[in-house]
């Protein structure tokens, strides 16, 4: 599995990070994690809100802090 957290790296973006590394560790779960805060790349997939969290390339929540109650059903269903 591969999520990435698109964004600036403002204060959402951290959150969203730590609530995918928390919630990947209470489901037990691995996963390639990738922050990508560079604006070009960003623009690349087609987003104008962050933060973005997808998996595997697929977008799950956009313009705000996704939750890691969220995080983890979106986990779980991909198992």
């Amino acid at each position: 599995m591969n999520i990435k957290i698109l964004g600036s790296g403002c204060t959402k973006c951290k959150i969203t990070y730590n609530n995918v590394i928390e919630a990947l560790k209470e489901t037990g779960l691995e996963a390639e994690v990738v922050k990508i805060e560079d604006m070009e790349e960003i623009m690349k997939y087609n987003v104008l809100t962050t933060p973005v969290l997808m998996i595997d390339d697929v977008v799950k929540v956009k313009g705000r802090v996704a939750e890691l109650s969220e995080i983890k059903e979106f986990l779980q269903a991909k198992n």
